[in-house]
């Protein structure tokens, strides 16, 4: 009798075996990895966590929660997932890239600025990190270092309109006329249906006393849009008059919609290289995005799996062939 009480005992210890964990640490960060070069984000974020649940200061899956966040658009999230990872790990490149993202997203620009330059130390060669610079230098009035930053940009990506436009706005705030028209000529250029454009250059005529220009500028601009109010009020000021035309060279100038970027309108970067324009309303911190993944167990029950079901009706077996024998 005590042997058959053993041996159902035995059977009760298979039934309940915690069955064998899939993944691990390296596994589930491998995960978050392959999801991030997909472009799924809250699959790469829910990766991450487990893989951090498992192993807290994992710098790679820090890195990697960081850049995910960026991706969802909560930048406060993954500037501290950066921190805590560069904490762990100062050189982390994934990490520097993210944080730098963070930052310009968050419109704290000279943070974003100071932490570009960390990041073009190993990726110097990135139009979209040095358009962001460009712009956050913009932002604290220093047309002298946007103006390199955007020809650094520029010159990566020779036919990104916008940033040809940038390039104009930030020589006409240092009050480099001419080559704020060169570059306002190679916006046009790129496409002549561009009323942004030739709203700006018509103003760096104006600067220039070259009124009949300035006014030609403006008819092309309202040709493309109509309704384009910044360049009704520069025409108007500009028809049958000769007087100076006022405006200001200390901001940059935001037209009211984004519908005059011509042909070729702006496209998004990759989450660690977005690009924004000065020329475009300033960029928004989107809603906080919800964090809260569930995480993985280390282990987990499971009664019904296979393996168990079997090893079961093999321990039955013999504990009814035992019984057999002793009959």
């Amino acid at each position: 009798m005590r042997y058959t009480i053993l041996i159902l005992s035995l059977l009760v210890l298979l039934l309940f075996m915690p069955a064998v964990q899939a993944e691990d640490t390296n596994e589930w960060t491998a995960l978050g990895n392959a999801a991030l070069d997909a472009g799924k984000y809250s699959d790469a974020l829910t990766y991450f966590n487990n893989a951090l649940a498992q192993d807290a200061k994992h710098a790679t899956a820090l890195s990697g929660k960081a850049t995910a966040l960026n991706g969802l658009g909560n930048y406060s999230a993954a500037l501290e997932a950066a921190d805590a990872t560069l904490a762990l790990r100062s050189k982390d490149e994934r990490a520097i890239t993210a944080r730098a993202l963070s930052l310009f997203r968050l419109q704290r620009w000279s943070e974003a600025v100071t932490a570009y330059d960390a990041m073009f130390v190993f990726q110097p060669n990135l139009a979209g990190p040095c358009c962001n610079q460009g712009y956050a230098y913009m932002q604290l009035n220093n047309s002298a270092a946007a103006i390199t930053s955007y020809k650094k940009c520029t010159t990566l990506d020779t036919t990104n309109l916008m940033e040809w436009n940038n390039l104009g706005l930030a020589y006409m705030n240092a009050g480099d006329y001419a080559s704020a028209i060169s570059a306002f000529d190679t916006a046009t250029a790129i496409t002549i249906f561009n009323a942004t454009s030739w709203n700006n250059k018509g103003k760096v005529y104006v600067a220039l006393g070259q009124y009949n220009d300035a006014l030609t500028c403006f008819n092309k601009a309202l040709g493309i849009d109509p309704n384009f109010a910044e360049a009704k009020a520069n025409k108007e000021e500009m028809t049958g008059k000769s007087q100076t035309f006022y405006y200001s060279a200390t901001t940059v100038a935001t037209p009211p919609t984004l519908n005059r970027l011509g042909t070729t309108p702006a496209t998004p970067a990759p989450e660690e290289t977005i690009m924004a324009t000065p020329s475009a309303s300033p960029v928004v911190e989107p809603s906080v995005v919800t964090t809260t993944i569930p995480v993985a167990a280390k282990t987990t029950f499971s009664p019904l799996s296979p393996a168990t079901v079997v090893l079961a009706l093999i321990g039955a077996a013999i504990a009814g062939a035992y019984l057999v024998a002793r009959k």
